[in-house]
């Protein structure tokens, strides 16, 4: 199983009370943004349902994914992440888009 790293936004960071921006989680292979985000609420429940849908499991409007420096929010979550999140070298980062005029 690889080590993935994750880094969160500041307000899931509270929910999930995590003292740094970014946390490691354990994901079966094929490691996916899917099976990233059922880890990171297998292991923080409190934040089920603040990143993707309960029921359709889609992304929230305002969280955006990026992959070595690249947004995959629109990609499918089940597309296998790169070898550079796999190994550690790169973050999931999971951002929160602001919204504004």
């Amino acid at each position: 199983m690889p080590t993935i790293r994750i880094d969160l936004p500041i307000h899931l960071r509270r929910l999930a009370n995590l003292p740094h921006h970014e946390t490691t989680l354990d994901v079966p292979t094929p490691a996916t943004i899917a099976s990233v985000l059922g880890a990171l609420e297998a292991t923080y429940p409190m934040l089920r349902g603040t990143i993707r849908d309960h029921i359709t499991k889609e992304r929230r409007p305002f969280l955006r994914f990026f992959v070595c420096e690249e947004d995959w929010s629109h990609i499918p979550a089940n597309t296998p992440l790169p070898e550079a999140i796999l190994n550690a070298r790169e973050p999931l980062i999971i951002l929160g888009a602001i919204a504004g005029g």
